[in-house]
């Protein structure tokens, strides 16, 4: 593990550790905050009528899934640089995927998910039907975004190809076998979960299990970041 650690960048590791460390942390709270409200629904309407009761709980969701997005960079940067002696432009390559994943989710998902939730406090204060209609017509293309497939791609299979490629790399760096197959299977399941729509009955099952190993793998580069930027110390 010392062979392979710049001193200049123990600092930057320590980041990227306590970043993925905190980073699985806002995991576990967000499917927490997430099955006690219940999964919501599709059409524009009901999105409105769902979101004014569970305001509060989109609103937590909302801001530590921006703040998860932004923890991302440095833990990407880290891994880069921890494995980058590994393989280079394989890890380019999964931190690139990494890091295509934040910028889309911060321009695309959660702003259409903060315009919906903000309609729906409009709209639950709406006077008459006829505000109501509008701000269910303005509810439209938030919902008709966030119900793409365009979204699965990008929230599911970039990030999920990130994984897979930045795993298959581990399996040769300090981060151990354990950490590097749980990057692969997590990959590969959300891989299935976008691609394979004729398994319909699995595609769920593989998002939640694919989501729960993410979520240990998170924890686990994060402690051995954090301890590779104390290496030698």
């Amino acid at each position: 593990m010392v062979s392979v650690v710049d001193p200049d960048t123990k600092g930057l590791y320590r980041a990227g550790g306590i970043s993925a460390i905190v980073l699985g942390i806002s995991y576990v709270v967000i499917i927490a905050v997430y099955v006690l409200g219940g999964a919501p629904p599709s059409e524009a309407e009901q999105w409105l009528k769902y979101l004014s009761g569970h305001t509060t709980a989109w609103w937590t969701i909302l801001g530590l899934s921006v703040l998860t997005d932004l923890l991302f960079v440095p833990v990407a940067l880290s891994l880069y640089l921890a494995l980058k002696h590994v393989n280079r432009n394989a890890m380019l390559a999964g931190a690139g995927f990494m890091v295509s994943f934040v910028i889309l989710d911060l321009a695309v998902t959660w702003p259409n998910y903060s315009s919906l939730i903000i309609l729906s406090g409009k709209y639950a204060a709406a006077a008459n039907d006829a505000q109501r209609t509008a701000f269910v017509a303005a509810a439209h293309y938030a919902s008709a975004v966030l119900t793409s497939s365009v979204v699965a791609v990008y929230a599911i299979l970039v990030p999920s190809l990130g994984n897979l490629i930045i795993g298959l790399v581990m399996r040769k760096g300090p981060f151990g076998k354990l950490t590097a197959y749980l990057a692969v299977i997590s990959g590969i399941l959300g891989i299935v979960s976008v691609v394979g729509p004729y398994f319909v009955r699995a595609l769920g099952l593989a998002i939640v299990i694919g989501s729960a190993l993410t979520t240990v793998w998170v924890f686990l580069v994060g402690y051995r970041l954090y301890r590779l930027g104390h290496a030698g110390s």
